[in-house]
């Protein structure tokens, strides 16, 4: 089993930064994949920034690239979303994610994930 606990959500003027953070704890070896997704109302959760485990490899969606960044302390089991440059709709409840499973077709996708936080509010105003 694995849990995880965000924090560093909040409000903030555009173009300023937030970073995000989130710690798994139990069973960390079972991890191979960890994420972020965030979601609006109306709208479906919708990938964001992605990190594979192991070998640190990493994704983002095409609107937050050269803005957004993840990385990971493999030492804290944790991982961090810095958020630069932020945007009104950056505005969103932000997800981290763990996949377990040890084979996946689409890492972007929401049903890659078994292991979801309980989001952090994230708002940006003009």
């Amino acid at each position: 089993q694995v849990q995880l606990v965000e924090s560093g959500g909040g409000l903030v003027q555009a173009g300023s930064s937030l970073r995000l953070s989130c710690a798994a704890s139990g069973r960390t070896s079972s991890i191979y994949l960890r994420a972020w997704f965030r979601q609006t109302p109306g709208k479906e959760r919708e990938f964001v920034a992605g990190v594979d485990w192991s070998r640190s490899a990493t994704w983002y969606a095409e609107t937050v690239k050269g803005r957004f960044t993840v990385s990971r302390d493999n030492a804290k089991n944790t991982v961090y979303l810095q958020m630069n440059s932020l945007k009104p709709e950056d505005a969103a409840v932000y997800y981290c994610a763990a996949s377990t499973f040890r084979y996946y077709s689409d890492s972007r996708s929401y049903n890659q994930y078994d292991v979801w936080g309980q989001g952090t509010q994230v708002t940006v105003s003009s």
